[in-house]
């Protein structure tokens, strides 16, 4: 067999399996799926991996990368500039012809679409496609990378796994400040839930469904980073109740209740809910660096009693 055929052969089997590991993503119930979830995937008589010990991840079964990782520590951690909103994405090690980086190049110089996991913490991955690597910086061993529509992934795959060179620039950028919005706010959520236990520091409802990470300082502020210190573990109810100042945190703690709910009479919710956590302690985190920033908690306290 020639060796053209041959690899024409190999081609059109790496763009089958992207197009199947595109397709299993959308049919997954979250977009945060676990490394177990992601050990792989049947296609035909293989079991295809989407993530990999390593940031860009190859399968057996493929001619190119399929995936690219970042992680919570490390040297695979990523960044984006604020000017153009690209990803930038370290190179595997430091020598700009390393197999992963030349096959990552060559995803490049194909506009081959990948998907892009971002660890929201550990173990467990948001994970937002297609991606395409847009750029090469070998003197600062780094890629950029920018994420598209889901749906265009489909067409891409279907269309040889590339797509034109001047196609959506300005929607890409858009979409990948987007997306990093969400990564952020994800990991946000679940670092925020896992330093609470699961559980609403108010009344320790545990119904992850119906718990959100609530930010001390506003993420609207320029103050209000993604920090485990500056969330609360709260209930739907409690959230709400939170971002209108129904009561507040004092930075010792201690939960302070408006006085006009205190004096209202609206049923046991009402009670149950809002009145009796007036005076309690909240349940706070194990580990002291995720308890809330008494800082941020007196400059909040300080805006409820200007709402009262």
């Amino acid at each position: 067999m020639g060796a053209a055929i041959l690899d024409l052969m190999i081609g059109r089997v790496d763009e089958r399996i992207r197009s199947a590991v595109f397709a299993w993503l959308a049919d997954q119930p979250s977009d945060v799926l676990s490394r177990t979830a992601l050990a792989g995937f049947r296609f035909g008589d293989q079991r295809i991996p989407l993530i990999g010990p390593r940031g860009i991840w190859k399968p057996a079964a493929c001619e190119l990368p399929i995936s690219i990782t970042t992680t919570l520590t490390g040297p695979y951690d990523d960044a984006q500039d604020r000017d153009t909103g690209l990803i930038r994405y370290a190179y595997r090690g430091t020598d700009p012809l390393h197999a992963d980086n030349v096959g990552l190049r060559r995803a490049m110089h194909e506009r081959v679409p990948l998907v892009y996991f971002f660890a929201v913490e550990r173990g467990w991955y948001l994970a937002r496609w297609p991606a395409f690597v847009t750029g090469d910086e070998p003197t600062r061993l780094r890629f950029s990378v920018q994420v598209d529509l889901p749906a265009l992934a489909f067409d891409a795959a279907r269309d040889g796994g590339a797509v034109s060179e001047d196609e959506g620039d300005a929607r890409r950028a858009y979409v990948t400040r987007s997306v990093r919005q969400r990564l952020h706010q994800v990991a946000f959520r679940e670092r925020v839930m896992k330093a609470y236990a699961y559980q609403c520091t108010m009344c320790r409802l545990r119904h992850r469904e119906l718990l959100d990470a609530a930010h001390i300082t506003p993420d609207t502020d320029p103050e209000g980073e993604p920090v485990v210190s500056n969330g609360l573990a709260l209930c739907k109810l409690h959230h709400a109740a939170f971002d209108n100042f129904f009561f507040a945190v004092r930075p010792d703690y201690t939960v302070e209740v408006r006085r006009s709910i205190l004096a209202e009479s609206d049923g046991p919710m009402l009670v149950v809910g809002l009145q009796d956590i007036h005076g309690k302690l909240i349940e706070l985190p194990q580990r002291r660096t995720d308890r809330p920033d008494p800082r941020r908690l007196e400059s909040r306290y300080a805006r409820f009693l200007g709402a009262s």
